[in-house]
């Protein structure tokens, strides 16, 4: 114990409710963390050589405080742990909420897609009227979080790629300020764009291998066919055109009419982002799934020709580099997950820690924008994390997100 210095980066042998640290190993910054440290009553600590400072030539000691007055200070660390656990079982019940939430709009989205073609009309109108819900919600909001999803869907994944290209475009739609009744032109075509799936043969749809030449032709008529569904359930021009061309790339690399930059509908080029980017994290084949990090990192860096220059930076500044379900690392060695996102604070988001020493149900969740002393250190593939590590964290297989709002006088969302 009279070998602590600022510098070390030692590691406490208790569990992480005996101690006031956010963490149960860290480097030691200040006098007063070793002071709290050795009023612990720990006979030694372990340190890491590697992650440590070297020792100054002069180090000097710490000089001796009242045992009362650090009792005072562990005492009120155990107290500010005490108010975290707290804050933590609020957003678990804020996360069962949100999570139902997206499972019965998940369902709404099979009801309207099961009952389209037999009640028409009264579909039609529950579509509109889903949209128009989940938009007030996103526009109205002061602060929006992004969630990624856990793995109990209720079978409804068929509908999750729909429902997540219309939250995306949603989402982009409050960044650009786009007024109501173009709102909700967006939410409809990005609800139905690839409505002309249903004329489509499964085995192509759900093929996992390369398509042929013949078939990625009749794949690609999926375009045409949806805009012929579409005018049989009395689409606008506007929300046939996002059906139309939401394949199309801003390089005039796309289809079905290889259109370029501007001469792509406004709406259709976000359906596009939006699309595209669901599409890497989810395709058929899950072995090629990228993470959401990934994701936004390829169609940056490889892809950014074929996007609206503008509308790309939208869309990275909303999701934040690091994605909800992106696993990463902090800056202390950590390892976590990204839960929530705030649009607002994208480089700040909620992060599940991994701790061996606490069971997975009540994992930590580290808001980062309340630790000052924290930041994310770099991104971190699944298949590199250690097994234990991946299942405790548990990144979902199939990336699907959800948004919270804030509304005026409450809290910041929580996850």
């Amino acid at each position: 114990m009279d070998q602590l210095r600022i510098g070390l980066y030692v590691f406490l042998d208790l569990t992480w409710f005996q101690h006031p640290f956010p963490f149960s190993h860290f480097k030691i910054k200040t006098e007063e963390q070793i002071r709290t440290i050795r009023g612990l009553g720990l006979k030694s600590v372990r340190y890491d050589p590697t992650q440590s400072d070297p020792p100054q030539s002069a180090s000097a000691k710490s000089s001796p405080q009242p045992v009362q007055e650090t009792s005072d200070v562990i005492a009120k660390g155990l107290a500010a742990k005490r108010a975290l656990i707290e804050r933590i079982k609020v957003q678990r019940e804020a996360a069962a909420r949100i999570e139902n939430a997206f499972i019965n709009t998940a369902k709404t989205v099979r009801e309207i897609d099961k009952n389209i073609f037999s009640h028409p009309a009264e579909t039609v109108s529950n579509a509109k009227q889903l949209v128009k819900q989940i938009s007030d919600s996103i526009l109205c909001a002061q602060e929006l979080a992004i969630h990624v999803m856990g793995d109990k869907m209720g079978g409804e994944e068929l509908y999750f790629h729909s429902l997540n290209v219309t939250m995306l475009s949603l989402m982009m739609a409050r960044d650009l300020g786009l007024p109501q009744p173009a709102v909700g032109v967006l939410g409809i075509g990005a609800l139905f764009h690839d409505i002309g799936h249903k004329e489509i043969p499964s085995r192509i749809l759900l093929k996992t291998e390369p398509l042929t030449p013949a078939e990625r032709h009749l794949f690609e008529m999926h375009c045409q066919y949806g805009v012929e569904l579409g005018k049989r359930l009395e689409f606008t021009p506007p929300i046939l055109s996002i059906i139309h061309d939401h394949h199309e790339f801003f390089d005039g690399t796309g289809y079905p009419q290889k259109l370029k930059g501007e001469a792509i509908g406004l709406l259709a080029r976000i359906v596009a982002i939006a699309n595209h980017y669901d599409e890497l994290c989810n395709p058929p084949n899950i072995a090629d799934a990228l993470t959401p990090h990934e994701a936004l990192s390829t169609m940056f860096a490889k892809l950014r020709s074929k996007f609206d220059p503008k509308l790309l930076q939208v869309f990275i500044r909303c999701l934040g580099v690091y994605p909800p379900g992106t696993i990463l690392q902090l800056s202390n060695g950590v390892i976590g997950m990204v839960a929530t996102v705030n649009t607002a604070k994208p480089m700040k988001p909620m992060v599940v820690i991994y701790d061996a020493s606490i069971p997975k149900d009540e994992a930590i969740l580290i808001d980062l924008e309340r630790e000052t002393d924290l930041n994310i250190a770099k991104a971190i593939r699944p298949a590199q994390v250690p097994n234990e590590i991946y299942n405790y964290l548990s990144p979902r297989k199939r990336v699907s997100y959800y948004f919270d709002a804030a509304q005026p006088g409450q809290e910041k969302p929580a996850p």
